[in-house]
C-alpha cells in the first residue's frame, strides 16, 4: 500500500519526506541534500506533485543539469540518488529505466597529495584554538563533522583509540589516536570537563542526545561522558 501525501490537513511533502528520513537516520546533510534536490525537481516541472510524474520527467531534469547548469557528474548523482530515495524508498514505486538522460561527465584529475612538510606547513598557519581539531583531523583520520561532534565517552587514551560513532552511511568505525596528541588532549579534555562543571552548576550544560537516550536516560545529557570534546562556544 503507498503513503497517501496529499489529504487536506497533512504535512506537506517534504515535510513528510523530512520525517521520513530521521526515522531511519539519515544524516542532517544527506537530509538537506536531498529534500533541495526534490524541491528543485518539484520546481523544474512547475510545482505539479511528484506522484504526477514518472521516468520521463527525471530523465529531463537530469539531462537539464548536464546540459544547461553543466553541473558535475557527483553533483548529478547526487540529484539521481534522491530522486530515486523518493519514488523507491519513500513512494514505494519501483521504476523503470534512466538510460535516456544525458550523463555529465569531466576531465579526470590527478589528487593532490601533500607531502609531511607541507602538512607541518598548514597546520602551523591553523589558529591556535582549532590547532587541535586539526592535528586529529590529520592525525586520526577524521572528517571535520566527526572531530566535532566527538563525545568525552568515545575517546580511549588506555587504548589509543577513537571510537567515531553514525560516520558516513551511518557506520561506526574505530580510529588511532596518535601518541603525541594525547597530552594535549588530555590538558583540553580536563579544561573541557572544567567549563562542564560551571556550567552545571549555573543550571545548564546538557548536550544533544541520538535515537531518544535522553527520553529513555533523563540524566544523561548533563553527563560527563557524554559531553563533546569540542564544545560550542555559545
Amino acid at each position: 500500500m503507498q503513503r497517501q501525501t496529499s489529504f487536506p490537513g497533512k504535512p506537506k511533502l517534504l515535510d513528510q519526506v523530512r520525517t521520513f528520513m530521521r526515522a531511519r537516520r539519515y544524516s542532517l546533510r544527506t537530509e538537506e541534500a536531498y529534500l533541495d534536490w526534490i524541491r528543485r525537481f518539484i520546481l523544474f516541472h512547475g510545482k505539479r506533485h511528484p506522484r504526477e510524474l514518472g521516468e520521463r520527467e527525471i530523465t529531463e531534469f537530469l539531462t537539464d543539469l548536464a546540459a544547461h547548469r553543466h553541473v558535475a557528474a557527483s553533483t548529478q548523482n547526487q540529484a539521481l540518488s534522491a530522486l530515486l530515495f523518493l519514488y523507491q524508498q519513500f513512494f514505494e514505486r519501483k521504476l523503470g529505466r534512466l538510460d535516456g538522460a544525458l550523463r555529465a561527465s569531466g576531465p579526470a584529475r590527478v589528487p593532490v597529495v601533500l607531502t609531511r612538510e607541507e602538512v607541518r606547513a598548514l597546520l602551523a598557519h591553523v589558529a591556535p584554538t582549532y590547532r587541535l581539531i586539526a592535528d586529529l583531523i590529520c592525525g586520526s583520520g577524521l572528517r571535520l563533522l566527526e572531530a566535532l561532534r566527538l563525545r568525552v565517552k568515545d575517546v580511549d587514551f588506555g587504548y589509543g583509540r577513537i571510537i567515531v560513532r553514525d560516520g558516513k552511511g551511518m557506520k561506526d568505525r574505530v580510529t588511532m589516536l596518535p601518541q603525541r596528541l594525547q597530552p594535549s588532549l588530555r590538558e583540553h579534555i580536563t579544561h573541557v570537563k572544567a567549563m562542564h562543571e560551571r556550567d552545571r552548576a549555573l543550571g545548564f550544560g546538557a548536550v544533544y542526545l541520538p535515537d531518544g537516550l535522553g527520553r529513555k536516560y533523563p540524566n544523561a545529557a548533563k553527563s560527563w561522558p557524554w559531553q563533546y570534546v569540542f564544545p560550542a562556544q555559545n
